[in-house]
């Protein structure tokens, strides 16, 4: 698997593919959340019946299933690569522009279309590792779209490099490209028996090495409150602000459990997304934890929150609702350990020193975990996700490529007899 060759290829696919726009929306209850998600799921579809993978499919929802025929006919497990075509509600994806900055020199790399948004070693010093590599990033108005563009375009490449070469010995291995991950959806239409795959791992994590077996538990959570508006010259007595009353609400909760102020196993309340008026505002929160108890007792705590504040405003000017999103992959990955240490192995057997740590998020593996699919995330390369300053190491792709392609020979080696 010589590198010259992936280069060419992953960073041309991984450009194109950065440029469809296919940003998710929280806000809408359809599957897909937006229709342009389809635009990648058909492209990558047409690809890999281009490359001879004459089963890939997308369905009406969005999903691409697919499938790397076994080149052995002993009976390994069924592994699935998977990662997710939307990018962030949180920053524009549309016209994105991808600069290919070739052999970094560790200069400061200042982005053309807004010459504020300058990458630095100083603030981001992850880079000063990556000098000689070259990076890509976008042009300084929107995200680059790495999470998870690289990790479509790393399982793209992983079925062009198995198709091409018979000689390497693997197991059957499943494709699967998501819609909606970023906004909860990820799973919500999936057909478990359609995907018919043992084991799992997306492709949908930072830094060179990441391999994670524990996320997040998480939810999303809305408090709805209401006021009454009146003219402001004579409002006394009559006028509710429903502004003032979320204000206070932010206020209550605790103020260092906040994303800003956490890391590692710490858990949060992060504040996303306020709208509102005198009459009605509306707070979107995510509820963030590791422990599951700790994860009960945030949203047990804002529950009681509610119930307090509606007492003392003598009504219920407050409505909450709280659904769960996704839960830890832990304890669906532990009975399944090898899986993680076979990933490990490889790592360490290309020279990859494995950062095996709990993402501070979740990926479509949390719920495939709970589906039926153990599945944890490894490394796709990217970082400063979901926003302008987003970059991503063409040489952390060609490795991450290199991972999957080694855990799929290594699966079927330790399962021959």
């Amino acid at each position: 698997m010589s590198i010259p060759s992936y280069q060419h290829t992953l960073t041309e696919r991984f450009m194109r593919y950065v440029q469809i726009d296919t940003q998710s929306d929280p806000n809408a209850d359809t599957h897909p959340t937006t229709e342009k998600q389809k635009n990648l799921s058909a492209l990558l579809q047409q690809e890999l019946i281009a490359m001879g993978i004459s089963d890939a499919v997308t369905d009406a929802y969005g999903y691409v299933y697919a499938s790397i025929p076994a080149t052995t006919s002993k009976k390994v497990p069924v592994l699935c690569f998977c990662a997710h075509v939307d990018t962030a509600p949180d920053c524009s994806g549309y016209q994105v522009k991808p600069i290919l900055h070739k052999n970094y020199t560790g200069a400061p790399i200042v982005l053309p279309d807004d010459e504020s948004v300058v990458i630095t070693t100083d603030q981001h010093p992850y880079l000063k590792s990556r000098i000689g590599d070259d990076i890509i990033t976008a042009s300084g108005t929107t995200l680059l779209g790495a999470d998870d563009k690289a990790g479509v375009a790393i399982i793209m490449d992983l079925a062009n490099y198995l198709i091409t070469h018979p000689e390497i010995e693997h197991g059957l291995i499943r494709i699967l490209f998501t819609p909606d991950e970023e906004v909860g959806k990820g799973v919500a239409k999936i057909d478990m028996q359609q995907l018919g795959a043992d084991f799992g791992y997306t492709l949908d994590g930072g830094e060179r090495g990441h391999l994670e077996g524990e996320s997040f538990s998480a939810n999303g959570a809305t408090a709805t409150f209401k006021g009454i508006s009146a003219h402001p010259g004579y409002a006394k007595g009559k006028m509710i602000n429903s502004m003032s009353i979320a204000g206070d609400f932010i206020l209550r909760l605790p103020s260092k459990e906040v994303p800003e102020s956490t890391e590692g196993y710490e858990g949060f309340f992060h504040l996303h997304q306020f709208k509102g008026n005198v009459e009605q505002s509306i707070l979107q929160y995510i509820i963030r934890d590791h422990d599951t108890d700790l994860f009960n007792n945030r949203k047990q705590f804002m529950i009681d929150l509610v119930a307090k504040m509606n007492s003392e405003l003598g009504n219920n000017a407050i409505e909450l609702d709280i659904k769960d999103q996704y839960y830890n992959m832990k304890e669906k990955v532990i009975p399944v350990m090898h899986i993680v240490d076979i990933a490990e192995e490889v790592m360490q057997d290309i020279g990859i020193t494995p950062l095996i740590k709990p993402i501070r998020g979740g990926t479509d593996g949390s719920r495939l975990s709970f589906m039926g699919l153990p599945c944890p995330n490894i490394f796709a390369g990217g970082h400063n996700f979901h926003g302008r300053y987003e970059y991503v190491p063409v040489e952390s792709m060609i490795k991450a490529t290199e991972v999957i392609c080694k855990i799929a020979e290594l699966t079927a080696l330790k399962n021959m007899s």
